[in-house]
């Protein structure tokens, strides 16, 4: 009962702070309020100096900034966070974790990166990585490897990647004979692994969080609308045809909110499981919003409305940390492995 009264504080404000009628606030005056808000310290463990709290408090933040189309870089920020917290081999952790819990934003890869090389000379690209304009450093996580990589260190690069989505920005991060500080290693090895799938949940977990809220809002949204635009002189909610679908997909996402808060409560869930949850979750975000965008008519192709910013966001959520087709196969073998 705890955590679900905890949970639900969490949910009351960031309401009040990011309250879903105000669809993409500025950025940075958003991160400037996370910061202040503490929510960098919610699942950082308290011996670290964090809060101590489970992926269900994470996930109720992320929930709710999916309502409102947060602009503010917070999944990967609350990830790297975590890993950072998680790190014992770094040096000055303690500083570290001082750091990016007031204010300075670490960023990583939200999709697969091609990083190769030692050390000495590591070279590739680092796709869709958030916000890295305001970012200080960007966790590469290669195989026996994570690291913090300065963003304004020789052989770095930055370039933004242009989007649909408005409401975020990616940008790639190329090395070329980029020289690894030995201080900024955070783990090798067996640790780095771990740290690396530690890194990867939590981001797919935060990816499901926010298209389940932001396929609530656009629900909300589309009701409001059939209630108030007419047909014959009625307003288009009170057609029956119309009602179904709408409970149609008011069930189709309560599913997958259940879905949701039991992997929250199961801190040993496998990679697999929780990609599935983030295939499904972003799947249904998805298609929710070309549901919303038929129930609006023509008017919800236009741009004057607000279709567009969630199928947009939707369709990146579907993308980033892999794709259904990727997760899916994983847990289908993982169910087939079980079976034998």
């Amino acid at each position: 009962m705890g955590a679900v009264i905890e949970r639900q504080e969490l949910h009351d404000a960031a309401q009040k702070a990011f309250p879903a009628d105000a669809l993409k606030p500025n950025r940075d005056e958003s991160w400037k309020l996370v910061t202040e808000m503490g929510w960098l310290m919610l699942s950082l463990a308290e011996d670290a100096g964090g809060l101590g709290l489970g992926r269900d408090s994470a996930a109720a933040i992320h929930y709710e900034m999916g309502k409102a189309l947060g602009t503010a870089p917070l999944i990967p920020a609350m990830a790297t966070v975590q890993a950072i917290g998680a790190a014992t081999d770094l040096a000055d952790q303690a500083g570290w974790i001082e750091r990016v819990t007031t204010g300075e934003f670490v960023t990583t890869n939200l999709s697969a990166g091609d990083v190769t090389g030692d050390g000495d000379a590591l070279s590739g690209t680092l796709p869709a990585v958030p916000d890295a304009d305001m970012a200080s450093h960007v966790m590469l996580a290669n195989p026996g490897r994570a690291a913090l990589v300065p963003l304004d260190a020789p052989g770095v690069t930055v370039t933004e990647r242009p989007l649909w989505d408005e409401s975020r920005r990616l940008f790639d991060v190329t090395l070329d004979g980029y020289v690894l500080d030995p201080a900024l290693v955070m783990a090798t090895g067996a640790a780095a692994e771990a740290l690396t799938r530690r890194l990867k949940g939590e981001m797919i977990f935060a990816l499901a969080a926010d298209s389940l809220g932001g396929a609530n809002t656009i629900l909300d949204l589309t009701v409001e609308y059939l209630k108030t635009r007419k047909q014959f002189d009625r307003p288009l909610g009170m057609f029956q045809a119309l009602q179904h679908r709408c409970a149609d997909l008011k069930v189709l996402i309560g599913a997958a909110e259940a879905l949701l808060w039991s992997r929250a409560m199961q801190p040993d869930a496998t990679m697999a499981e929780i990609g599935g949850l983030k295939a499904h979750a972003t799947e249904v975000y998805r298609w929710v919003c070309e549901e919303a965008i038929q129930l609006h008519g023509g008017v919800g192709l236009t741009e004057e409305m607000y279709c567009h910013l969630f199928m947009k966001r939707a369709n990146l959520n579907v993308q980033l940390g892999g794709n259904a087709d990727l997760w899916r196969e994983l847990v289908g073998r993982e169910a087939l492995a079980a079976a034998e």
